[in-house]
């Protein structure tokens, strides 16, 4: 069966520089959004949910694979965009969440969570088994992690088969990029992947899979991930420098079906973007730097809230952001440090956007839910406008967006995911499909 990711693949390995945009988001503005984009371009759209947000018991958004996927399709049947150019896909699939315990009682929690995800329809999976359990002796060698990878892949592959959807999943491998939910500290210097270690996690995974007995499987791996040196912390942005990558461009040229995978690709330019791609990192992740532009639309309509409406019936929602996230510190404590003011800056603005674990609160949503009600029942006065968004004023001024404020967001949100499809080029590819 094939998948529509392997038109993207294909067009790449033939020299278009073509890639997509994976968007790792379950906020519903943004998942909106993307739907908005990925209808207007008639794109298909890659949806991505991680270990750590989306597991077999909830993960921290409190869903399960099949919950994740019925939101996304709410989103796509609300936007009109049919669910056949949706692909779901599952990051860093493996023991993450339960490293904390022996590794084969890890595993085989592992060993459910692929196969939840494989039951509820997503067909990328990145099978990413880096994380040292409480039994195992640090550091991890290759092997170990690529073992553990093909036990999962025999896992996927049996409920793929079970579920009538044998040869329908695309793999992604490799894990040379920080754990789900971003870097924890701040980086001082990030060295890309050598080819040499690029080659060695090729080999040493084509090995594994053998020894699974499923050889067969590898040109259904499309993807490795390693670090083109990209990466952002609190306050700052590593853009990619092409010159660093020079050798390790090349590692692929050899893997007819094979791309490579860059993970936190968010804040780089649309030119870096397009280097990127260029390079063979066809498929850019993004996740923060969505809800980092949802965070900044939402945070200007409350100020327009606040010229506008009285006091006692105002959402107050950055102060309702700041104290459920001082109230329940443990997404943002060990991440942010410094001291208390240093903590509030980056409570509220930093690159790394801790806040996204946040926006499922119901204190939050509520608040939320309210911003736009209170705005919706009003005119924005256009200099107000203005003053907190004028990208969004100036297309309301050239009559190419409504003046309701969910337009206002959604399109801050599809102001990143333009720069991404650019970078990606995807208009050739559908000229040479």
């Amino acid at each position: 069966m094939s998948n529509p990711l392997d038109t993207v693949v294909a067009l790449h390995k033939r020299g278009e520089p073509i890639g997509v945009t994976s968007i790792c988001s379950a906020h519903p503005l943004v998942l909106q959004a993307a739907m908005a984009q990925a209808r207007e371009d008639g794109d298909l759209v890659l949806i991505e949910a991680t270990s750590n947000q989306v597991d077999q018991t909830g993960g921290y958004t409190g869903m399960r694979p099949a919950d994740f996927r019925d939101l996304v399709y709410r989103a796509a049947d609300r936007a009109g965009l049919p669910r056949e150019r949706i692909v779901l896909g599952g990051d860093h699939l493996g023991p993450n969440r339960w490293r904390s315990l022996p590794a084969e009682q890890a595993m085989a929690h592992a060993d459910v969570l692929v196969a939840a995800y494989v039951e509820a329809g997503f067909t990328k999976i990145h099978l990413d088994c880096s994380y040292p359990c409480a039994d195992d002796r640090t550091p991890l060698t290759d092997e170990v992690m690529a073992a553990r990878a093909a036990r999962m892949l025999a896992v996927a592959e049996k409920t793929a088969a079970a579920t009538g959807r044998t040869g329908e999943l695309r793999y992604v491998i490799g894990t040379e990029v920080p754990v789900p939910g971003g870097a924890e500290e701040t980086i001082e210097e990030l060295q890309p992947t050598t080819a040499d270690s690029a080659r060695a996690t090729l080999a040493r995974h084509r090995a594994a899979f053998a020894e699974q007995g499923l050889e067969h499987v590898w040109p259904q791996v499309i993807a490795l991930v390693v670090q083109p040196g990209v990466e952002f912390d609190h306050l700052q942005v590593v853009d990619y420098d092409r010159s660093r990558t020079k050798d390790l461009q090349r590692v692929l040229d050899d893997e007819p079906t094979m791309v490579f995978e860059a993970h936190s690709t968010d804040y780089q330019t649309v030119a870096r973007l397009a280097a990127l791609v260029e390079d063979h990192w066809a498929v850019l992740k993004v996740g923060p730097g969505l809800t980092f532009a949802l965070r900044e639309a939402l945070f200007a309509l409350a100020a327009i809230e606040a010229e506008l409406v009285a006091e006692h019936d105002r959402s107050s929602l950055p102060e309702v952001v700041e104290r459920r996230m001082r109230a329940e510190p443990g997404q943002w404590a060990k991440y942010y440090t410094g001291d208390a003011a240093e903590q509030r800056l980056a409570r509220r603005y930093s690159y790394s956007d801790r806040m996204r674990y946040y926006w499922p609160d119901p204190e939050i949503q509520a608040a939320e839910r309210r911003l736009l009600a209170n705005l919706s029942d009003r005119n924005i006065p256009l200099p107000l406008l203005s003053q907190y968004l004028p990208d969004q004023y100036q297309r309301v001024r050239d009559g190419i967006l409504g003046d309701h404020p969910v337009e206002f967001v959604l399109d801050r949100v599809r102001d990143v995911l333009r720069g991404y499809r650019h970078a990606a080029t995807r208009s050739q590819w559908q000229r040479a499909a």
